[in-house]
């Protein structure tokens, strides 16, 4: 049966530091793409929200306009109604009918009438929606113009960093399958409480690295020896000492 090695904490420690300082490298990838990704993806959103809001105003355009359409055929259709009554009024045999040929001539009009302050309403309306249109159309230009040069500005970071950030990708995939599982875990879990993302920080000038709380010397002397895994009693990092940090390279 074969035996698994056991590591020593100062190979879990090395281990550590060499997952930080990777992890490290694509944080320093990322704070170089700073809030780019998301404005970008922020005025995709804007964008696609103001086209369908271009969108919307032509059709409620459309629909006036065949309302308009619609008002205006009746218009004829009055005319033509009042043209054929005038014709009959010329023939009536009494006046009964004749009252009868101007009350329909007289509703006609009215009909005309009606039809036409609906068109003058609907225009102005149509006026209205108009100014919106071009409103929107304006912003959607401006919000595609922004868009293209903050795009233009992440495409540019994104081809100088795209095979370095890949590299350390891979490079730390490679290094998390050499930490101890429970370190790991911590090491997770301190990372992402802290904006930085150091969870493993080396002891400078008699300081954490991280909150810079003073260490005293005992402590130091044990974080020296390597012979179990120390945290910072203020901020809650690993702590190891600056040269077995600085032995490892990345």
């Amino acid at each position: 049966m074969a035996t698994v090695k056991e590591f020593s904490v100062e190979e879990k420690l090395a281990s550590l530091i060499t997952l930080q300082k990777i992890e490290s490298k694509l944080d320093e990838i990322k704070i170089l793409k700073g809030e780019l990704p998301m404005e970008v993806s922020d005025l995709e959103d804007e964008v696609q929200g103001l086209h369908a809001r271009q969108n919307r105003i032509e059709e409620e355009i459309n629909g006036i306009q065949e309302f308009i359409n619609t008002k205006k055929n009746a218009i004829t259709e009055a005319d033509a109604l009042i043209q054929k009554y005038e014709k009959q009024s010329a023939n009536v045999k009494n006046s009964r009918e004749f009252e009868a040929i101007n009350k329909e001539i007289e509703m006609q009009q009215l009909e005309m009438k009606l039809a036409e302050k609906h068109i003058r309403d609907a225009n102005e309306e149509v006026a209205d929606k108009a100014r919106l249109l071009e409103a929107a159309k304006k912003q959607i230009a401006n919000k595609e113009n922004t868009l293209k040069h903050k795009k233009e500005e992440l495409d540019k970071i994104i081809a100088s960093t795209e095979k370095e950030e890949t590299a350390f990708s891979t490079s730390s995939n490679a290094a998390r399958e050499k930490v101890d599982p429970r370190l790991l875990h911590s090491y997770d879990r301190i990372r992402k409480n802290y904006r930085n993302g150091l969870a493993v920080v080396p002891v400078l000038r008699d300081a954490c690295g991280g909150c810079y709380n003073a260490i005293p010397p005992q402590r130091q002397s044990e974080i020296r020896q390597h012979k179990k895994i120390i945290v910072c009693e203020n901020c809650g990092r690993i702590l190891v000492d600056s040269d077995l940090n600085d032995s490892v390279e990345v």
